[in-house]
């Protein structure tokens, strides 16, 4: 979400011809004004020409005639962000200030709260936040009854946490400017900046590209690794493709999905940790879980049978297929599809009926989909190079027909399997 306190700014959009610390300054006395009561009815105004779908320069000629030159740039600015933030914040966006930038980054409090829930429940606070951002883990430790000390070195996201907990009626948030490596570097006791418990979430990006190398994280892995030895209550948000020889001993790994994608990997210290690899899947408000204290091995490969079940993304991920295979088998030992003889139950699997298994020929396919009626496909792949959208427009044809091409590989072999629509 932030900087991870290290003193790298986040960078803010609001003037982008100024250098990082005067433009942070200029931020921050933007945001200032906006707490207002003044920039408060700066936001309501821009929010309602916002909702009646005034263009961006007419609105802010309107504000700037009725709010004043000051508070109509900024005002606009929140608006847009509060309005894309609504689906995820809901009410709590109206009242919370955002830039683009901390809107982008920021975590989804539902997922916050459950961090929260599980990291308080032994009664560890008062709790670090470090690198606190726009404050959605401070919010959701402070609701959930913790003391809060939100670090961070960059002053615009020291603010934000600052202003968004005080609109939303919360206290005992003590926001402070302090480098996070040396914090961790100077833990003794169990502790970390006087706290009992501690979230991190080191940012994963720098130049607008994403750092793969966890040693090149800000804070780097070094940190990581020291907070989780020397604060047993802790969570790390990581990068979800971390590689699991990087996990210390001890400590729970935990991938989290919604919606067909993993939005969280979280490392757990070992005083919260309950077991080994954590899977946890996110659907139409219910949470589904799958754990294992030792490598449970992959499931045994078989030949495609009469239906393709599709793995959640964090069950892949976590190295847990084999729990929720059954008597379903690999299509390929190195390919993450199961086939079986029925669909499956479970949610972590989405199951297709499969109608045919082809070799992999562009010319054979289309002709095949031609004589059974088909002119609408989806394409999914798993190891293979083509690009599921330029072939799903060169399946196109003139049948009605739709069906599910996956192209993979079975047995090592390129290998189209034709399977019934998901509805089917």
């Amino acid at each position: 979400m932030g900087d991870g306190g290290t003193g790298r700014p986040v960078r803010h959009p609001v003037q982008v011809d100024r250098e990082p610390e005067e433009q942070a300054v200029e931020t921050v006395r933007q945001l200032l004004a906006l707490a207002t009561p003044e920039g408060a009815a700066a936001l309501s105004r821009a929010a309602t020409l916002l909702a009646g779908g005034m263009d961006a320069v007419s609105a802010l000629t309107r504000l700037r005639a009725e709010v004043g030159t000051d508070l109509a740039g900024p005002a606009w600015g929140v608006a847009r962000q509060r309005e894309k933030a609504r689906s995820t914040f809901g009410p709590d966006a109206d009242r919370l200030l955002f830039t683009g930038d901390t809107l982008e980054q920021a975590g989804r409090p539902a997922l916050a709260d459950r961090r929260a829930a599980r990291l308080l429940a032994e009664g560890a606070e008062p709790v670090a936040d470090l690198g606190c951002a726009a404050g959605t883990d401070t919010i959701a430790l402070a609701r959930a009854g913790a003391r809060v000390v939100a670090v961070d070195r960059d002053p615009v996201a020291r603010e934000l946490t600052r202003l968004n907990t005080t609109a939303l009626g919360l206290t005992g948030v003590e926001v402070v400017d302090a480098d996070v490596v040396d914090l961790v570097a100077a833990a003794t006791d169990g502790k970390v900046a006087g706290c009992r418990a501690a979230v991190l979430d080191p940012a994963r990006r720098a130049g607008g590209r994403r750092q793969l190398d966890p040693d090149r994280w800000s804070p780097p892995w070094s940190t990581v690794t020291a907070l989780l030895d020397r604060v047993p209550a802790a969570v790390v948000k990581v990068a979800p493709g971390l590689d699991h020889d990087r996990v210390p001993d001890g400590i729970e790994a935990e991938w989290v999905s919604t919606g067909g994608s993993i939005v969280e990997a979280l490392l757990w210290g070992r005083g919260v940790s309950t077991t080994w690899r954590r899977a946890t899947l996110l659907r139409d408000g219910r949470l589904s879980e799958v754990t294992a204290d030792a490598e449970p091995g992959p499931a045994p490969v078989g030949p495609v049978r009469g239906w393709l079940h599709e793995p959640d993304p964090a069950l892949i991920r976590s190295g847990l297929m084999s729990l929720v295979a059954a008597d379903a088998t690999l299509v390929d030992p190195t390919i993450a599809y199961l086939t079986s003889d029925g669909p499956s139950g479970s949610p972590w699997l989405s199951s297709y009926r499969v109608a045919d298994v082809l070799p992999f020929n562009l010319k054979k396919l289309k002709a095949h989909l031609r004589a059974r009626g088909i002119g609408r496909v989806v394409v999914k792949k798993r190891g293979s190079p083509i690009e599921p959208e330029t072939l799903a427009r060169r399946l196109r044809g003139p049948g009605s027909g739709s069906a599910v091409v996956v192209v993979t590989r079975v047995a090592g072999a390129p290998t189209v399997l034709v399977c019934d629509p998901l509805s089917a």
